[in-house]
């Protein structure tokens, strides 16, 4: 697949800024052109309407899912510690892409909830095998979780304090020896 040309990314970048500092209803075709830096016929020739716009989103987010799927298989910490510890928000592209489809999700968009529900599925998916039983998945999954909400809510007064360094360490080793196949025994 050949790479989308620069403005449209930009575009897109846009609209996913706006998603997820404003929310869906901010997200208008109009502050997108405004954000992005062109007018709104640049921003449709790229995009020939919002729902073109949020299906590149929601196509963006897949893929960011997909190269991280590939990531957490080859961890050499392990699949389970590698997805406890990638739970703690970092700004990153695939977090910026969660963000801004769950935006679209919240508003009631039915393939952002769907592409949410798949990103999950993709991720059980990957950590059924590494984990004892389905109750263990169930553990890594909120713990993974609580580590993402929180982790998000944060700013001057999260809810909970996200585990940093040898406290985050401390509990990935725990979740991971919890969950192990090899503790069913």
């Amino acid at each position: 697949m050949s790479r989308p040309p620069r403005a449209r990314e930009i575009v897109l970048d846009a609209f996913e800024r706006i998603l997820v500092e404003d929310g869906a209803r901010g997200a208008t075709l109009d502050a997108t052109a405004r954000a992005a830096g062109v007018s709104k016929g640049g921003l449709l020739y790229h995009f020939a309407s919002k729902d073109a716009l949020e299906s590149a989103l929601i196509e963006r987010l897949r893929v960011l899912v997909a190269a991280d799927i590939a990531t957490i298989e080859s961890a050499p910490e392990g699949v389970v510690a590698y997805f406890v510890r990638a739970s703690v928000m970092e700004d990153d592209d695939l977090d910026r892409a969660i963000i801004a489809t769950s935006r679209l999700a919240q508003n009631g968009h039915p393939a952002a909830t769907r592409a949410l529900l798949e990103m999950r599925e993709s991720w059980e998916a990957v950590l059924r095998p590494h984990t004892r039983d389905a109750a263990a998945l169930d553990l890594v999954m909120l713990v993974s979780d609580g580590l993402y909400f929180n982790n998000a809510l944060g700013g001057d007064t999260p809810l909970t304090v996200v585990p940093k360094g040898a406290a985050l360490d401390a509990l990935i080793a725990l979740v991971a020896q919890v969950a192990a196949p090899e503790a069913a025994d």
